[in-house]
Protein backbone atom coordinates (compact mmCIF):
# COMPACT_ATOMS: atom_id res chain seq x y z
CA UNK A 1 0.00 0.00 0.00
CA UNK A 2 2.88 2.41 0.65
CA UNK A 3 3.49 2.49 -3.12
CA UNK A 4 0.65 5.03 -3.13
CA UNK A 5 3.15 7.46 -1.65
CA UNK A 6 5.32 7.19 -4.77
CA UNK A 7 2.40 8.61 -6.81
CA UNK A 8 2.79 12.09 -5.24
CA UNK A 9 -0.66 11.90 -3.63
CA UNK A 10 -2.27 14.96 -2.09
CA UNK A 11 -3.45 14.73 1.50
CA UNK A 12 -6.79 16.50 1.87
CA UNK A 13 -7.70 17.28 5.48
CA UNK A 14 -11.38 18.15 5.61
CA UNK A 15 -12.91 20.38 8.28
CA UNK A 16 -10.81 19.31 11.26
CA UNK A 17 -12.06 22.31 13.21
CA UNK A 18 -12.67 23.13 16.85
CA UNK A 19 -16.42 23.49 16.33
CA UNK A 20 -16.73 19.72 16.02
CA UNK A 21 -15.64 19.35 19.66
CA UNK A 22 -19.20 20.33 20.67
CA UNK A 23 -20.49 16.77 20.39
CA UNK A 24 -24.02 17.46 21.75
CA UNK A 25 -24.51 20.13 19.06
CA UNK A 26 -23.69 17.62 16.30
CA UNK A 27 -25.68 14.63 17.52
CA UNK A 28 -24.67 13.54 21.01
CA UNK A 29 -22.19 10.81 20.12
CA UNK A 30 -19.18 10.53 17.87
CA UNK A 31 -17.17 7.59 16.58
CA UNK A 32 -13.40 7.28 16.02
CA UNK A 33 -12.11 9.41 18.90
CA UNK A 34 -8.60 8.84 17.51
CA UNK A 35 -9.42 10.30 14.06
CA UNK A 36 -7.63 13.62 14.60
CA UNK A 37 -4.53 11.91 16.00
CA UNK A 38 -4.40 9.61 12.96
CA UNK A 39 -4.91 12.58 10.65
CA UNK A 40 -2.08 14.38 12.47
CA UNK A 41 0.21 11.36 12.02
CA UNK A 42 -0.52 11.35 8.30
CA UNK A 43 0.00 15.11 8.09
CA UNK A 44 3.41 14.71 9.72
CA UNK A 45 4.29 11.94 7.24
CA UNK A 46 3.24 14.14 4.30
CA UNK A 47 5.35 17.00 5.67
CA UNK A 48 8.35 14.71 6.15
CA UNK A 49 8.04 13.43 2.56
CA UNK A 50 7.28 16.91 1.14
CA UNK A 51 4.05 15.68 -0.43
CA UNK A 52 1.19 18.08 -1.30
CA UNK A 53 -1.17 19.06 1.53
CA UNK A 54 -4.56 20.76 1.34
CA UNK A 55 -6.33 21.97 4.49
CA UNK A 56 -10.06 22.42 3.93
CA UNK A 57 -11.97 24.76 6.24
CA UNK A 58 -15.74 24.87 6.41
CA UNK A 59 -16.97 28.44 6.75
CA UNK A 60 -20.68 28.15 7.36
CA UNK A 61 -22.92 30.89 6.04
CA UNK A 62 -25.15 30.39 9.10
CA UNK A 63 -23.83 32.88 11.69
CA UNK A 64 -25.07 30.62 14.52
CA UNK A 65 -23.10 27.61 13.30
CA UNK A 66 -20.08 26.45 15.31
CA UNK A 67 -18.20 26.61 11.99
CA UNK A 68 -19.12 30.16 10.97
CA UNK A 69 -16.23 32.52 10.36
CA UNK A 70 -15.62 34.65 13.42
CA UNK A 71 -16.75 31.89 15.79
CA UNK A 72 -13.97 30.12 17.74
CA UNK A 73 -15.15 26.79 16.32
CA UNK A 74 -14.08 27.89 12.84
CA UNK A 75 -10.41 27.52 13.82
CA UNK A 76 -8.45 24.42 12.89
CA UNK A 77 -7.60 22.04 15.71
CA UNK A 78 -4.00 22.67 16.77
CA UNK A 79 -2.75 19.14 16.03
CA UNK A 80 -3.52 19.59 12.32
CA UNK A 81 -3.17 23.35 11.97
CA UNK A 82 -1.57 24.46 8.70
CA UNK A 83 2.01 25.62 8.64
CA UNK A 84 3.05 28.71 6.74
CA UNK A 85 2.99 27.92 3.05
CA UNK A 86 0.50 25.03 3.27
CA UNK A 87 -2.64 25.49 1.19
CA UNK A 88 -5.87 26.40 2.98
CA UNK A 89 -9.12 26.24 1.03
CA UNK A 90 -12.29 27.76 2.45
CA UNK A 91 -15.65 26.31 1.50
CA UNK A 92 -19.26 26.93 2.51
CA UNK A 93 -20.87 23.73 1.17
CA UNK A 94 -20.20 20.02 1.64
CA UNK A 95 -17.82 19.54 -1.28
CA UNK A 96 -14.30 20.94 -1.17
CA UNK A 97 -14.58 21.30 -4.96
CA UNK A 98 -17.66 23.57 -5.13
CA UNK A 99 -16.89 27.28 -5.12
CA UNK A 100 -13.15 26.67 -4.72
CA UNK A 101 -10.12 26.15 -6.93
CA UNK A 102 -9.19 22.77 -5.44
CA UNK A 103 -9.56 20.90 -8.74
CA UNK A 104 -7.44 23.46 -10.59
CA UNK A 105 -4.73 23.37 -7.91
CA UNK A 106 -4.60 19.57 -8.00
CA UNK A 107 -4.40 19.59 -11.80
CA UNK A 108 -1.72 22.29 -11.82
CA UNK A 109 0.41 20.07 -9.55
CA UNK A 110 -0.37 17.05 -11.77
CA UNK A 111 -1.94 15.24 -8.80
CA UNK A 112 -3.77 12.07 -9.82
CA UNK A 113 -4.35 10.56 -6.36
CA UNK A 114 -5.94 12.05 -3.25
CA UNK A 115 -6.00 10.74 0.31
CA UNK A 116 -8.95 12.12 2.30
CA UNK A 117 -9.22 12.42 6.08
CA UNK A 118 -11.40 14.55 8.34
CA UNK A 119 -14.93 15.37 9.38
CA UNK A 120 -17.59 14.27 8.84
CA UNK A 121 -17.60 10.93 7.06
CA UNK A 122 -21.19 11.06 5.83
CA UNK A 123 -21.18 14.72 4.86
CA UNK A 124 -18.14 16.64 3.62
CA UNK A 125 -15.77 13.65 3.40
CA UNK A 126 -18.30 11.67 1.35
CA UNK A 127 -19.29 14.56 -0.91
CA UNK A 128 -15.67 15.52 -1.61
CA UNK A 129 -14.68 11.90 -2.28
CA UNK A 130 -17.54 11.42 -4.73
CA UNK A 131 -16.56 14.52 -6.66
CA UNK A 132 -12.86 13.63 -6.60
CA UNK A 133 -13.66 10.25 -8.14
CA UNK A 134 -16.01 11.80 -10.70
CA UNK A 135 -13.22 14.18 -11.70
CA UNK A 136 -10.96 11.17 -12.29
CA UNK A 137 -8.73 11.30 -9.21
CA UNK A 138 -7.69 8.03 -7.59
CA UNK A 139 -9.45 8.49 -4.26
CA UNK A 140 -8.63 6.95 -0.89
CA UNK A 141 -10.45 7.56 2.39
CA UNK A 142 -8.69 6.72 5.64
CA UNK A 143 -11.26 4.86 7.75
CA UNK A 144 -9.71 5.61 11.15
CA UNK A 145 -8.80 9.22 10.33
CA UNK A 146 -12.42 10.18 9.62
CA UNK A 147 -15.38 10.39 11.98
CA UNK A 148 -19.00 11.40 12.25
CA UNK A 149 -21.86 11.83 14.71
CA UNK A 150 -25.21 10.26 15.54
CA UNK A 151 -27.96 11.24 13.13
CA UNK A 152 -31.70 11.44 13.41
CA UNK A 153 -33.48 9.84 10.45
CA UNK A 154 -36.28 11.43 8.46
CA UNK A 155 -38.80 9.25 10.35
CA UNK A 156 -37.33 10.27 13.70
CA UNK A 157 -35.26 7.15 14.20
CA UNK A 158 -31.78 7.40 15.74
CA UNK A 159 -28.69 6.11 13.94
CA UNK A 160 -25.40 5.68 15.78
CA UNK A 161 -22.25 7.49 14.72
CA UNK A 162 -20.56 4.17 13.97
CA UNK A 163 -23.45 3.05 11.76
CA UNK A 164 -23.42 6.36 9.89
CA UNK A 165 -19.65 6.09 9.42
CA UNK A 166 -19.75 2.48 8.24
CA UNK A 167 -22.66 2.93 5.84
CA UNK A 168 -21.16 6.11 4.35
CA UNK A 169 -17.92 4.26 3.67
CA UNK A 170 -19.80 1.21 2.35
CA UNK A 171 -21.56 3.48 -0.16
CA UNK A 172 -18.22 4.88 -1.33
CA UNK A 173 -16.14 1.70 -1.32
CA UNK A 174 -15.27 0.42 -4.76
CA UNK A 175 -17.45 2.88 -6.63
CA UNK A 176 -15.88 6.17 -5.54
CA UNK A 177 -12.98 5.36 -3.22
CA UNK A 178 -10.69 2.77 -1.76
CA UNK A 179 -11.08 2.59 2.01
CA UNK A 180 -7.85 2.14 3.97
CA UNK A 181 -6.55 2.45 7.53
CA UNK A 182 -3.81 4.81 8.67
CA UNK A 183 -1.18 2.12 9.20
CA UNK A 184 -1.42 1.06 5.53
CA UNK A 185 0.26 4.28 4.46
CA UNK A 186 3.24 3.64 6.73
CA UNK A 187 4.11 0.17 5.34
Amino acid sequence: MSNILSENPALILIDIQKGFDDIPYWGGQRNNPEAEENASNLLNLWRKLSLPIFHIKHCSTNPNSRLAEGNPGNDFKEMVAPLTGETVIRKSVNSAFIGTDLKEQLERLKITTVIIVGLTTDQCVSTTARMAANYGFGTYIVYDATATFNKKGFKGEQFSAQLMHDTALASLSGEFATIIKTFQLFF
